[in-house]
C-alpha cells in the first residue's frame, strides 16, 4: 500500500505529490488574511468596502482641516486645538452613542449619524470656498466655524463608530468575528496611508476646497453600505433611552473582568507607547528630513498594521485571547523601548540635522521606522483579539454601550499618551518617553496578566465577559 502524507508535510509518492509551486501557494494562502467574512455576508462586504472608501476621505479631511486652520492662523497650536476642543464631546458621544445603538435600530442610528457627518463635510466645503473668496480681498474666514463643524463631525463619527462596531456581531456568525476584525485592520491601514497622502496631493494640486469635495464624494460609498444593511432592531424587551441605560452598561462592565481588562491594557499601551508627538522634533533636530521624517515614521506604523492584517490567516486558530493580547502588547512595549534606544543614540550622534539626510541619519531613521512598523503590527494583533472579545463575550443588547466605551478608550488614550510623551520629552529628553514607556508597558502587562486568572484562562471557544 502506498503511503500518503498531507501535501503540506510532503509525500512519499512522487506521482501523486502536488507540484512545489502549488504546495507553496497552499502554505502561503493559510497565512494570508481570510476573506470568508466578505463571502459569507454581503451586508458585511458592503459595509467593509464602503467604510474603507469613506474612511480614506475622512483621513483626507483630518489633514486638510489642519492645513486649512494653519493657513488661516499660521499657528500650530491652533491646529492642535481641533483635537482638544472635540475631546470631551467625543467622550460624551461615545457613552451616549453606545446607549443609543443598544436602544434603537442600529441601521437607523448609522444612517442618522452618517447624514450628520455628511452634512458637516459639506459645511467644510462651503467654509473652504468662503475662505478662498475672502482671500481675494486680503482676508481669511474666521477659524471658529471650522472648530464647530469638525466637533460636530467628530461627535457624529463617534456615535456611528459605536453603532458600526455593534453591528458586526449581528451580520456575521461568531466564528468569523476575528477574521472580520483582521479585515478591518486592512481597511484602517489603507485609510492611514492613502488618506493623508491623497490629501497632500489634492491640497497642493487643486486646493483645499476641492479636497473637501472629494471627501464628500467618497463618503457616498460608506453611506451606500449602511443604507443597504438589513433592519437591526434591539433584541429582547424594549427600553427607553436615558442615563439609566448608560449606567446599566457601566454596571455590566464592572462585572465583566475580561472586557474591562481589554480596555485597561489598551490604555496602558496608548499612554506609554505613543511616540508620534516626538516626530516633528526628530525630523527637525535629530535625524533631519523634517516633514518627510514625520511622514515616513507615520507611514511605517500604518504599514505594520496593514501587513499584520494581510497575513492574519492563522488568527482563527488562536483561542487564548487574553494571553495573546498580553503578549502582543508586551511586544509593542519592546518595540517602543527599541524606538527610545535608537532615539538615544541618534540624539547623542555628532551629526547636525538639516532638511536632508546623511548616511547616519538614514540608518537611524530606518531603525526608527522598523520600530514603528513593529509597534503597528503588534498593536493590530492586540486590536484584533480585543475587538473580537468585546463582540463575542458580551450579549448583543450590551454591544453598543461597550463599543461606546471602547471609543472613549481609543479616543482618550492616545491624547493622554501625547501629553505623557510631550511632558517627559520637554523635561528630560526626546528619547526618554518611549524608552521608559516600553519598560513600563512590559512590566505592567506582566503584573496584570499574572494577577488576573480569568484573563489568562480566557478561551474564545467559550467566551465569558
Amino acid at each position: 500500500m502506498t503511503e500518503q502524507i498531507d501535501p503540506e508535510q510532503g509525500t512519499t509518492d512522487p506521482a501523486t505529490a502536488p507540484a512545489e509551486p502549488e504546495v507553496a501557494r497552499r502554505r502561503l494562502s493559510r497565512h494570508l488574511v481570510d476573506i470568508t467574512p466578505l463571502k459569507a455576508s454581503p451586508a458585511f462586504a458592503r459595509l467593509w468596502i464602503g467604510g474603507a472608501v469613506s474612511g480614506i476621505g475622512a483621513f483626507m479631511t483630518q489633514v486638510a482641516v489642519g492645513l486649512q486652520i494653519h493657513e488661516i492662523t499660521g499657528s500650530t497650536f491652533m491646529v492642535g486645538l481641533v483635537g482638544g476642543i472635540s475631546l470631551l464631546p467625543m467622550i460624551v458621544a461615545g457613552l451616549w452613542g453606545g446607549m443609543i445603538a443598544d436602544v434603537f435600530d442600529r441601521r437607523k442610528v448609522l444612517i442618522a449619524s452618517s447624514l450628520v457627518s455628511w452634512a458637516s463635510t459639506l459645511a467644510l466645503v462651503a467654509l473652504a470656498f468662503w475662505d478662498v473668496h475672502l482671500q481675494g480681498g486680503g482676508e481669511h474666514a474666521p477659524v471658529w466655524p471650522f472648530y464647530l463643524v469638525t466637533t460636530v463631525n467628530a461627535v457624529a463619527t463617534t456615535v456611528g463608530s459605536a453603532a458600526r462596531g455593534s453591528v458586526v456581531g449581528r451580520i456575521l456568525p461568531e466564528h468569523l468575528i476575528s477574521r472580520a476584525t483582521a479585515l478591518n485592520g486592512i481597511s484602517f491601514g489603507a485609510m492611514v496611508t492613502v488618506g493623508p497622502a491623497l490629501a497632500g496631493v489634492l491640497a497642493a494640486g487643486v486646493g483645499l476646497p476641492w479636497t473637501f469635495v472629494v471627501d464628500a464624494v467618497l463618503f457616498s460609498a460608506g453611506f451606500l453600505g449602511i443604507w443597504m444593511l438589513p433592519p437591526l432592531p434591539r433584541l429582547g424587551e424594549k427600553v427607553d433611552a436615558g442615563w439609566h441605560v448608560v449606567k446599566e452598561g457601566l454596571t455590566f462592565l464592572r462585572h465583566a473582568p475580561n472586557i474591562r481588562m481589554s480596555f485597561i491594557v489598551d490604555i496602558i499601551a496608548m499612554t506609554f507607547g505613543r511616540p508620534y508627538v516626538l516626530f516633528p522634533a526628530l525630523g527637525a533636530t535629530v535625524v533631519g528630513g523634517e516633514s518627510l521624517t514625520v511622514g515616513a515614521l507615520t507611514a511605517a506604523g500604518a504599514i505594520g498594521t496593514l501587513l499584520t492584517s494581510l497575513f492574519s490567516g492563522r488568527i482563527s486558530h488562536v483561542h487564548r485571547h487574553g494571553i495573546a493580547i498580553s503578549r502582543a502588547i508586551q511586544v509593542f512595549g519592546a518595540f517602543a523601548l527599541m524606538f527610545g534606544v535608537v532615539t538615544l543614540f541618534a540624539v547623542n550622534g555628532d551629526h547636525a540635522a538639516g532638511p536632508g539626510w546623511s548616511g547616519t541619519d538614514l540608518s537611524m531613521l530606518a531603525l526608527m521606522a522598523l520600530a514603528m512598523a513593529g509597534m503597528g503590527a503588534s498593536d493590530e494583533v492586540s486590536a484584533i483579539f480585543r475587538q473580537t472579545m468585546i463582540i463575542t463575550a458580551a450579549p448583543d443588547q450590551m454591544r453598543g454601550r461597550l463599543q461606546g466605551v471602547f471609543m472613549v478608550v481609543v479616543t482618550g488614550g492616545p491624547r493622554i499618551g501625547d501629553m505623557y510623551a510631550g511632558i517627559l520629552a520637554t523635561a528630560v529628553a526626546l528619547w526618554f518617553p518611549p524608552l521608559l514607556g516600553g519598560i513600563v508597558i512590559i512590566a505592567l502587562i506582566a503584573i496584570l496578566t499574572r494577577a488576573q486568572r480569568a484573563w489568562r484562562e480566557y478561551d474564545a471557544q467559550s467566551p465569558t465577559p
